[in-house]
């Protein structure tokens, strides 16, 4: 299983705060991550404010994480990275 160590557990859920460099960028990583979402069929939660993005996944259908949360997460972290976004500290 893949270790998300920039997400914390809470619960049923696995949670990332990230923070982008500018707006612009905050959306294209939210259109990124949007079409990963939809080639695994899997759909994170997402909140915009401005630049910060926060993002959660689980598996309602099975009632908490399955591998498919890790496997979306690692693209989500490989996304983030791509466009140089950072965690944000107070998660």
């Amino acid at each position: 299983m893949y270790e998300a160590s920039e997400w914390r557990r809470d619960g049923d859920t696995i949670r990332r705060t990230v923070v982008a460099p500018d707006f612009r960028t905050a959306i294209a990583i939210v259109n990124d991550v949007a079409e990963q979402a939809e080639a695994l069929n899997h759909h994170p939660d997402i909140d915009i404010r401005w630049r910060t993005l926060h993002l959660a996944l689980t598996t309602h259908d099975a009632g908490g994480l399955t591998d498919l949360d890790y496997k979306l997460a690692a693209r989500i972290d490989a996304i983030v990275a791509d466009h140089q976004a950072r965690s944000h500290a107070a998660e």
